[in-house]
């Protein structure tokens, strides 16, 4: 076990005991985010010489998993912003030395879809738009987020540029009315607005140059966590700690079966069906948790040595990945069906974990039409074209 596995399990009962006030309050509550600050977390994937710990990405997603079955939302926001940490090491070194400078414990939130434009002026940029689903972002300095390169008049351009940029708290404003959802309340995943906001150069990374698995190369870096693909790394604190949720659910499901009796006056543990459905369910978690550590330590293994991992490789991976969070939502469902009328009460945390869980597993990362077409169509000989090649 790692340590800042170890130093998260001691705040255990709390952060699960503040999981329902964060779900109340649509954010983390400041003592869960504080947790996670304290325990390291969020420097796990963060270089040495700025403070982090620079672990390997299994103890990341061990560790996301946990947090998971603790508190839905609190595992979220640390697989999510745990992973910045890792991408701003590719960034100019100025860019470094500004956001951890001052706190190496500084957060950054997301997200890198281009929902913005950025227009080129002397020296760098000026950005304007709206971006989604920033989650974890009340409790963070900055945003890393993505953006279209536009032209003069703010049109994109055609084909496509997208960067990755920074901006510090004071250049954008977070919309507190924009996140009132089902589920991952806790993660406070608001929009965030920004207008006319300047963005020097060197505060901007071209994202096919991250996206491609470059970003080592880019910044010089020579270390195995740094060379470790951009798509296992992405997804992993996201799938990790929906992962954990399906084993908090499950956890909880144990223990209020354990003296329930049936309507019937049948115990639920002599209940044959009962028992099937469990076991299966157990199963079906622990071999998503399986499947995406196999992969980790695989790919791991491979770019230690030196040795490319192809794109088929990532495909399957991406696949592998893809897979296991399904797999374990549905077996959430299982269980979840069979919890009985006392299951439903909001002061049990297994409805929230219910909830959280499907959330989760809409998340853009878990679809998984292209990337079964292209981890297929790649063992078949062809070649994964346009959208068929994203985020692998």
């Amino acid at each position: 076990m790692g340590q800042v596995l170890d130093n998260i399990i001691q705040y255990a009962d709390e952060i699960r005991a503040e999981g329902a006030e964060g779900d109340k309050l649509m954010r983390l509550t400041d003592n869960n985010a504080k947790r996670l600050r304290d325990a390291g977390v969020i420097r796990m994937l963060q270089p040495k010489e700025h403070g982090g710990l620079e672990v390997h990405p299994r103890e990341f997603a061990e560790t996301a998993m946990a947090i998971g079955a603790m508190d839905g939302a609190t595992g979220w926001v640390a697989g999510i912003v745990g992973v910045h940490p890792w991408e701003l090491t590719f960034f100019d070194p100025k860019a470094q030395e500004e956001i951890w400078g001052e706190d190496p414990d500084m957060w950054m939130a997301s997200p890198y879809a281009p929902m913005g434009v950025a227009v080129p002026v002397d020296g760098g940029y000026v950005l304007n738009g709206r971006w989604s689903f920033s989650s974890g972002t009340d409790h963070c300095g900055w945003i890393m987020i993505g953006a279209a390169v536009g032209d003069k008049d703010g049109n994109r351009l055609n084909p496509p540029q997208v960067l990755h940029v920074l901006l510090p708290r004071s250049d954008y404003d977070i919309d507190q009315d924009s996140w009132n959802v089902v589920g991952l309340r806790g993660t406070g995943s608001k929009d965030l607005i920004v207008e006319d906001a300047f963005i020097p150069a060197y505060r901007t990374l071209d994202a096919d140059i991250v996206l491609g698995g470059n970003g080592w190369r880019h910044a010089g870096r020579d270390e195995t966590l740094y060379k470790f693909p951009f798509s296992c790394i992405f997804p992993l604190g996201i799938t990790s700690s929906l992962i954990g949720m399906a084993e908090g659910a499950l956890a909880c499901y144990i223990a209020a079966q354990k003296e329930r009796v049936a309507v019937t006056g049948i115990p639920i543990k002599e209940d044959p069906y009962v028992l099937y459905a469990l076991g299966e369910a157990a199963a079906e978690i622990a071999a998503s948790r399986a499947a995406i550590l196999e992969t980790v330590d695989r790919f791991w293994d491979k770019t230690d040595k030196g040795q490319e991992v192809t794109f088929e490789e990532r495909a399957i991976g991406r696949r592998t990945q893809t897979a296991a969070a399904w797999r374990a939502v549905r077996a959430v469902d299982e269980i979840f069906a069979r919890s009985g009328g006392g299951a439903m009460h909001l002061k049990f945390p297994m409805q929230r974990f219910w909830r959280d869980a499907h959330v989760g597993l809409s998340h853009a990362i878990h679809v998984p039409g292209s990337i079964f077409h292209a981890s297929s169509l790649t063992q078949l000989g062809g070649e994964p074209q346009g959208v068929h090649r994203s985020m692998i």
